[in-house]
């Protein structure tokens, strides 16, 4: 099983958005919330070639990208294919 890292806010509607597609693929994820846990930040902008905005989602701890990319992805039909669930 691929292992799904996000980083996310609580009041951010893309983290929300992103969330809510992931759920619907039933993959489990490791939900990292920066209002809760702000030291983690610095690790996801080192992660992420410098991305500073959530989410920022890791699959394997390989970076795939915000909300905007995994839709995208999915609307191309090779969001299942890297989560290994097609």
């Amino acid at each position: 099983m691929k292992k799904i890292k996000i980083y996310t806010t609580p009041y951010c509607p893309f983290c929300i958005r992103a969330k809510k597609l992931l759920k619907s693929k039933n993959v489990l994820l490791e939900e990292i919330d920066l209002s809760e846990k702000p030291e983690k930040f610095e690790e996801m902008v080192s992660k992420s070639n410098g991305a500073r905005t959530v989410p920022q989602i890791f699959i394997n701890e390989t970076h795939i990208g915000d909300c905007d990319f995994i839709h995208e992805l999915d609307n191309k039909g090779e969001l299942d294919k890297i989560l290994g669930i097609k």
